[in-house]
């Protein structure tokens, strides 16, 4: 069975870092501590009292200060790595740990887990190709060399960082490494880590460079485990569960989040709030339980997007210069369906194409697999019709050679809304509403990524008035904003009322409406 060294770096809070290593000792495994040589030295004392006599313990062989993005956070890791090989000689896997961190599985599923997985578990991902690095410098943390502390020392950072621009002082990265960025937070087999450690000796120009690289820890394992693992060996992801806000911070986990961090497909969590009392004693205690059946769903990180994102309401991007000068043409008509259930415009759009011979193009904003004509690129993408909407729009108007066009959106899609119906052109919109049964929001959940088909019951019901209600505020949104030839059709009202509403959409008589009205099992589904 795996048995496991956890790398602890840590720097306060020493009674939960007490509490956190028993635990995890407890059961048969091994901590080896790194705790910041520049926080209270007390607090050290603290925690070396109670586990200087420990076989299953021991701390990083020098204890050094550790700031953000420097390289004294890689450095501390190798120190107590080493420690680590050195006393603990049965350990088979070194996983790294904060002292946010805490386990959200048993003691025996993480075991399990590692044995039925040979690999290493790391992110890395191609510093260059991928888009892990969002904002700020990229290419700059590796060709200039960072001697002090951007958050620390601001105007000696950026000096030297200008100073070096200026003189073109830029070095060359090993030539033999294929930098990759990722997570700290990995799991690596003991073969890796010896790897590493015998690499670390025999490469001083690798240990040189990466020394005076800003954020190294984003870095140096994620490429030496690359380097020199095979890439059959390697799993590119953590086994710890976190998330970000949208301004890069680490989202933090309270009481109420037990239940979320259990259906995770993943075996610690970070951070954990200091103040979680109560989360941090249930997820003690399950860790020691045993044969305990997980339901794995991993909704998390679509969930907190979903819920974070209901209050932004507005414009999500300025508008462009190419898209408020132009229009789609004063002369044509666009017709808009907005229906939450997609299949049930679909059906609708066909029997009007079907009646009307009008051209019709279903949630081309909302599908990247909704059928377009070449128009040299500009549909090839949901982001390239988003931005270059009107300019679509024309296209498809000249490739149909019609001044008379009907599409779907999603109701979510309010922006474009407010910008179709500020062009010259006429817009008519017609908002098919629904009935929304649980069993369709359970779906509707699971389609995009906010259930999974093992999320618990009770996870369901509490996020099914959520649902629904953002579902009306979609439509509340969409009547409050006034626009001119908007007309309804909703489930349940007669037939008298859904051809009236054809007709004023359409502009066609009452018999064609009538068909159209008529449609098999419209609202079915």
């Amino acid at each position: 069975m795996a048995k496991i060294a956890f790398i602890l770096l840590c720097h306060k809070d020493p009674e939960a870092i007490i509490q956190q290593v028993e635990r995890l000792t407890a059961v048969g495994d091994y901590v080896a501590i790194h705790f910041d040589a520049s926080a209270n030295p007390e607090h050290f004392a603290a925690i070396e009292k109670v586990f200087h006599d420990n076989p299953n313990v021991a701390f990083a062989v020098k204890r050094i200060k550790c700031g953000w993005g420097e390289w004294s956070l890689v450095q501390a890791t190798l120190n107590a790595v080493q420690s680590a090989v050195d006393k603990f000689p049965r350990a088979t896997h070194f996983y790294m740990l904060s002292g946010d961190c805490q386990p959200i599985k048993t003691a025996d599923f993480i075991h399990e887990y590692l044995d039925n997985n040979d690999c290493d578990f790391i992110e890395s991902f191609d510093y260059f190709e991928s888009d892990w690095i969002k904002t700020g410098m990229k290419e700059e943390r590796l060709i200039y060399r960072h001697f002090f502390n951007e958050r620390t020392q601001k105007r000696r950072f950026y000096t030297a960082f200008e100073f070096q621009k200026r003189l073109g002082l830029t070095r060359e990265i090993p030539a033999d490494l294929q930098i990759q960025i990722g997570s700290q937070w990995w799991c690596l087999r003991r073969r890796t880590i010896e790897e590493i450690l015998d690499f670390t000796r025999e490469r001083k120009d690798v240990m040189q460079f990466f020394r005076t690289t800003w954020i190294p820890d984003e870095t140096f394992f994620q490429t030496l485990v690359r380097h020199l693992i095979p890439e059959s060996e390697i799993r590119t992801r953590t086994l710890t569960f976190l998330m970000f806000t949208d301004y890069g911070m680490p989202l933090t986990f309270y009481n109420d989040h037990y239940d979320l961090l259990l259906s995770q497909d993943y075996l610690f969590a970070r951070k954990v709030s200091p103040e979680a009392l109560e989360l941090k004693e249930r997820l003690g205690n399950l860790f020691a339980e045993k044969s305990v059946p997980f339901q794995i769903s991993a909704e998390g990180p679509s969930l907190f997007k979903f819920l974070t994102g209901r209050g932004r309401i507005g414009r999500r991007f300025a508008s462009r210069f190419w898209e408020t000068e132009s229009t789609l043409g004063r002369d044509r008509e666009l017709m808009i369906i907005v229906c939450k259930k997609w299949h049930v415009a679909k059906r609708l759009l066909e029997s009007i194409q079907r009646e009307t011979g009008l051209p019709s193009i279903a949630y081309l904003f909302n599908e990247e697999s909704t059928p377009l004509p070449d128009l040299g690129g500009i549909q090839s993408t949901l982001g390239k019709r988003t931005r270059h909407r009107r300019a679509l729009m024309r296209m498809l108007f000249d490739y149909y050679d019609t001044n008379r066009l009907v599409i779907c959106l999603d109701p979510s899609n309010l922006e474009l809304l407010h910008d179709f119906f500020s062009d010259r052109s006429g817009t008519r919109l017609l908002e098919v509403q629904c009935a929304f049964p649980d069993d369709y929001l359970i779906g509707h959940a699971t389609r995009i990524g906010l259930a999974g088909s093992q999320t618990p019951q009770e996870t369901l019901e509490r996020l099914l008035p959520t649902i629904r209600q953002d579902i009306v505020l979609e439509s509340d949104r969409i009547r409050d904003a006034n626009f001119e030839n908007h007309q309804r059709m909703k489930q349940g009202d007669d037939l008298k009322s859904h051809v009236a509403a054809l007709v004023d959409f359409l502009s066609i008589e009452e018999s064609k409406a009538e068909k159209i009205a008529k449609t098999d099992h419209l609202f079915a589904g």
